[in-house]
Order: C-alpha cells, then sequence, then structure tokens
C-alpha cells in the first residue's frame, strides 16, 4: 500500500472519532477499506462510561385483590354459623310470702241482710260481683270474696273476715241506696205526711217505691218507674178520676193495663217494659209497675176519688 493511502485512511478514522466525542455517545469502531481492498484500519477503543446507578425507588409488589364481605342475610342457612347456645342455668323459684292468717269471720254463705247486701255493692265497685245486690251471702258472693282474697294477698277461704272486710273499705266508695238497690226492692221511704190520712196511694221517687196506704198503715208496697227528664212523672196531690182495665196509649199505641188515671195523661199502671228492661228505661210521665200481680190486686182496692201523693 502506498503512503498515501494509509496516510488517507488514518484522517478518515480520526475524523469518525472526532465526531463520536462531540455527539457524547459511544460507537463501535468502524473499519474502513482502501479502495484496492487492503487491510481494515485500526478502530479507535470505545469510551468508559460511568456504571449506571439503581433507582433510588423500590419496586411495589402488586397489591392483591380483596374480596368484599358477604352479609348474613346472603348466605344461605346451611353456611351461616350456629349461635352458641345459653348457658345452663335456672333460676331459683321466687320466694313467696304466705298470706296473713284470717280474721274473724263478719260474712260467710246462707248470711243474709242489708249488710250482705252493702258486701256485694262494694265487690260490684270493683268488678268482682256482676249481678244485682240481693242482700244474699251465696255461691256467687262467696267466689267473688275468695277472688278478691286471692288477688290481694288475703287468706282465700270465699267467707268475708275482719281484715276481708278492712281492705274491702279502703279500696270502695260507700255505695248510694240505688247502687245497693239498682234493680228495685228498696225499703220505702219515711211516708210523706200527707199520706197518714184516709186512702192513698203514698209514692216515693226517692226510694222508687208505691205503697198502699189507709189512715196512716201501709198494707202493700211494689217497685215503681217513673218518666224521663224530657217526660218528668208530676209531683204532688192528686185524686184517682178513671179507672181502665184494658187501656191502651191513643198517643203512643202502646198498652197500658190496670190504668189508674190521676193527672191528665198520667196514670198507675203495669209496664211490660219496666218487667223486662228493670230501670235501664223510663215512662212518658206515668208510674210504671212491673209486677203484675200487685197491680192488679191494688186495681180491685183503689176507687175513684182515692188521693194519689208523688213526692221526692
Amino acid at each position: 500500500m502506498s503512503r498515501v493511502a494509509k496516510a488517507r485512511g488514518r484522517a478518515a478514522a480520526g475524523a469518525v472519532v472526532a465526531l463520536t466525542l462531540a455527539c457524547g455517545c459511544t460507537a463501535q469502531a468502524v473499519g474502513t477499506a482502501g479502495r484496492d481492498g487492503g487491510d481494515d484500519a485500526k478502530a479507535a477503543p470505545p469510551k468508559r462510561t460511568a456504571p449506571h446507578a439503581p433507582d433510588p425507588t423500590p419496586t411495589r409488589s402488586p397489591t392483591p385483590k380483596i374480596k368484599s364481605p358477604v352479609s348474613r342475610a346472603e348466605l344461605p342457612p346451611s353456611k351461616l354459623p350456629k349461635p352458641t347456645p345459653p348457658p345452663s342455668w335456672t333460676p331459683p323459684p321466687p320466694k313467696t310470702t304466705p298470706p296473713p292468717p284470717p280474721g274473724p269471720v263478719i260474712m260467710a254463705q246462707g248470711k243474709r241482710g242489708e249488710r250482705v247486701r252493702e258486701l256485694q255493692a262494694r265487690l260490684r265497685q270493683l268488678s268482682w260481683f256482676h249481678q244485682y245486690p240481693t242482700g244474699l251471702y251465696g255461691p256467687a258472693t262467696a267466689a267473688a270474696v275468695k277472688g278478691f282474697q286471692g288477688k290481694r294477698g288475703l287468706a282465700p277461704t270465699g267467707a268475708t273476715d275482719t281484715r276481708t272486710w278492712a281492705r274491702l273499705l279502703r279500696m270502695t266508695d260507700e255505695p248510694t241506696r240505688y247502687a245497693l238497690y239498682p234493680d228495685g226492692g228498696m225499703p220505702p221511704a219515711e211516708p210523706d205526711r200527707r199520706c197518714l190520712t184516709g186512702r192513698v196511694l203514698c209514692i216515693s221517687k226517692e226510694s222508687r217505691t208505691l205503697t198502699w196506704m189507709v189512715d196512716g198503715k201501709a198494707l202493700s208496697t211494689m217497685d215503681v218507674r217513673f218518666g224521663s227528664e224530657y217526660t218528668p212523672t208530676r209531683e204532688g196531690v192528686f185524686t184517682v178520676f178513671w179507672k181502665s182495665r184494658h187501656h191502651v196509649s191513643t198517643l203512643y199505641d202502646t198498652p197500658m193495663p190496670y190504668a189508674m188515671f190521676f193527672s191528665g195523661g198520667q196514670a198507675v199502671h203495669y209496664s211490660s217494659d219496666f218487667a223486662a228492661r228493670g230501670y235501664a228505661g223510663a215512662s212518658h210521665g206515668c208510674v210504671n209497675v212491673r209486677d203484675e200481680g200487685r197491680i192488679a190486686d191494688l186495681f180491685k182496692k183503689v176507687e175513684d176519688g182515692d188521693r194519689v201523693v208523688i213526692y221526692r
């Protein structure tokens, strides 16, 4: 090879190295062949660079997916956890205090009188006795007393002793005359002074009784009912002016047997409604009698002109 060719090859290699250094990057050695196909030129050695520094940020592992919790409602019954059975412990039975011994007996079965009627009326206030007071201490009264005693922690004997009576008095009010005799049978009131002479139908609104009196002597007494507040029975002194055995009211179209008229259309007469309903109803101003046998007997004895006294 000529010197000129060798000189040109060295110049070309130097230009390549200079260009590589100017660009700041590394390159492999490039061989340049002569035009005549001679030996390759020696390449410049590659420039060494600093080793690559590691990334300061640590590598994160992928986050595992967490399954959302499943509610108890979505689980089938077979997958539900079994409840823990409660401990096998039985509470001790409550301590019971025995009732106090009963006191001396005041009333018991077979007893009659006004005190028995009061007992029944007081038990009726507390809804233990569901009948009208009768004054007879029978099985129904004994059962009511026994229930009251058991409820109040008293000895349930069914007989009214001093302890039972005292407890009942504290829990109830004193019965009125109408509470003692809600269905009639009330003893007649003291007769009005106007009833003490002659032949008189003496009628008391307070005791709801009619007493047939002759010369101040009471011969018979019966329950009666009066008019309502809208059709009240008149009060005062009257006389019987007409008797009608099979009378029928032309105003109300109702039967009025054994009628004894004393003031306009008002009369003393038998009432089947009074016999059936008691004091739940009222008359249209007349004096109703519910005992047909007694009013029939009275109808025979009363005469026109006999007096009728109606008072409170």
